[in-house]
């Protein structure tokens, strides 16, 4: 690790970072008072709080609630729809393709701590990038881990934990997440 990276720079890296750096935390507070705005319109999509979030426009649709930590690290494609209480823990980049249909309760985590006790309870974490595909449906309570991929034209099973990248033109589903047939 270079000592004269930011924690922010780290994070983006995918380095060891010290997740309660003030400017990281300066930053998910401003996320979180987006998310706290958007979830506040109820039935009415709040487009401006989206684009002041992601910082790009988009026609998403995310049912409220909708947290996460950045907001800047997701892209989002076209046409996404993403029912109640998406969780997207994007410390690093988190790309969701076009058509892309999440249901309630899916979280998708780019952040990750460390296995050894020592290392972890010094306070650092990590960060893995997370890419959805065109044309993916996340059933209900998905959890994708960091680092995974999904390819184009998958659907992954309800209640199912993805801890390895998917290969397009597929249904995969469980706990660990695994192929169960090809579409192709």
């Amino acid at each position: 690790m270079d000592a004269a990276r930011t924690e922010k720079e780290k994070m983006l890296l995918g380095e060891l970072y010290l997740a309660n750096d003030a400017e990281l935390s300066a930053e998910r507070r401003k996320a979180k008072a987006w998310c706290h705005q958007y979830n506040q319109h109820g039935i009415e999509r709040d487009a401006a709080a989206l684009q002041a979030l992601f910082g790009q426009v988009t026609d998403a649709y995310l049912e409220p609630p909708f947290h996460c930590d950045y907001g800047y690290n997701i892209q989002l494609g076209k046409n996404v729809y993403a029912n109640h209480n998406l969780v997207i823990l994007d410390c690093a980049r988190v790309v969701i393709g076009d058509n892309v249909y999440i249901g309630p309760n899916v979280v998708i985590s780019t952040a990750g701590h460390p296995i050894d006790p020592l290392v972890r309870t010094s306070g650092v974490e990590f960060a893995k990038p997370i890419v959805i595909g065109d044309n993916v449906w996340l059933g209900a309570n998905v959890v994708l881990l960091p680092g995974v991929e999904i390819a184009a034209n998958v659907t992954v099973g309800a209640g199912s934990v993805v801890t390895r990248s998917i290969p397009a033109d597929c249904v995969a589903a469980g706990n660990p997440c695994r192929i169960l047939r090809r579409l192709a």
